[in-house]
């Protein structure tokens, strides 16, 4: 099959990928093979393939938003069988042993595993999954258009429950992207009032068009105080304008899996009065389930932008330019 491997991490203008032929792999026990009708691109991706990740396994070949079709099972696997449509997500494996696990937060196993990270993923033709971490897929949604909700929407679905928005809060969202724009519409959808602050215009007016109360510059503050923010831009000089912007209480999510350095904070201007800062970390199988099924009842508008798999490099360039209005996706096809 034809595949993109993370050679050698760095900017995307030294071309940290190689598209090469590599052999199909087999699934083994427990786990099923998935022929890769389109793939999403994740800013995960770029920040493995840019070095920010360091990578767990050399030659890795990216890409955790992976729609498909189950083609192979291997032994022991019962509950899907070939012809069957699943989805491919960042959480991959997880010990089922610590306390962790037990607590039913396997987002924080220290065992876990993450495809396109320490094991392939869906940047090729053909992808293996186990069986117990391949997804269901809502209806009433293009393939396209279903990869960006295996990433873009279970992390922002994770993050809008840890800012923990108030019924008919106020929420601030920094950044406007594939995930953003997926998580402002489960929010309006529950009855919040969202404002967007992002640096590009066609987001902006992207936000505004999804529903958005209003949107404004990156570092301009919202018309009005904050019950709950996230942030998705990497971008740390955020947080203090982020923070600023909270009421009494609010909670700012940090919605990424990389952040560039945070400045200096305020004590006063920045956390006094109960604000708090809480991070992200990838989501839990049966969040998983709940948010597509959340999908499937309340229809997103999903805004893709496509890219054949061969021009992987080009829409990961794309993406680290802030070029990319929507989610990116490969069509393996």
């Amino acid at each position: 099959m034809r595949a993109w491997r993370v050679a050698r991490p760095g900017p995307m203008a030294s071309s940290p990928l190689e598209w090469v032929e590599v052999p199909v792999s087999r699934p083994a026990a427990g786990e099923v093979l998935v022929k890769v009708l389109v793939c999403g691109v994740c800013r995960t991706d770029l920040h493995v393939a840019e070095g920010d990740l360091p990578v767990h396994r050399a030659g890795v070949i990216p890409g955790h938003e992976v729609v498909g079709e189950v083609v192979a099972v291997g032994d022991g696997v019962s509950g899907l069988r070939t012809g069957d449509r699943v989805g491919i997500a960042w959480l991959r494996e997880t010990c089922g042993r610590c306390r962790y696990c037990l607590r039913g937060r396997e987002n924080l196993c220290p065992e876990s595993r993450y495809t396109g990270w320490d094991e392939d993923g869906g940047y090729a033709e053909f992808a293996v999954v186990p069986a117990a971490y391949a997804l269901p897929l809502p209806e009433g949604y293009t393939d396209d258009e279903l990869a960006p909700l295996l990433c873009a929407g279970l992390i922002g679905y994770h993050a809008l429950e840890r800012a923990q928005v108030p019924e008919g809060g106020r929420l601030g969202i920094y950044g406007f992207g594939g995930s953003a724009h997926l998580t402002a519409q489960v929010a309006i959808a529950r009855g919040a009032t969202v404002h967007v602050m992002t640096r590009s215009e066609e987001a902006r007016k992207l936000a505004l068009a999804l529903g958005a109360a209003s949107a404004v510059a990156a570092a301009e503050p919202p018309p009005e105080p904050l019950d709950s923010a996230i942030l998705f831009a990497p971008v740390g000089e955020l947080v203090p304008p982020a923070l600023e912007a909270l009421d009494r209480g609010g909670t700012l999510a940090l919605a990424g899996i990389h952040l560039s350095d945070i400045p200096s904070l305020n004590y006063q201007r920045h956390l006094f009065q109960e604000r708090q800062v809480r991070s992200v970390t990838a989501n839990t199988r049966a969040e998983a389930r709940e948010f597509l099924a959340f999908a499937g009842t309340h229809h997103l508008e999903v805004s893709t932008v496509p890219y054949p798999l061969d021009g992987a490099d080009r829409a990961l360039t794309d993406l680290a330019a802030d070029r990319v209005n929507g989610a990116a996706v490969l069509r393996a096809g």
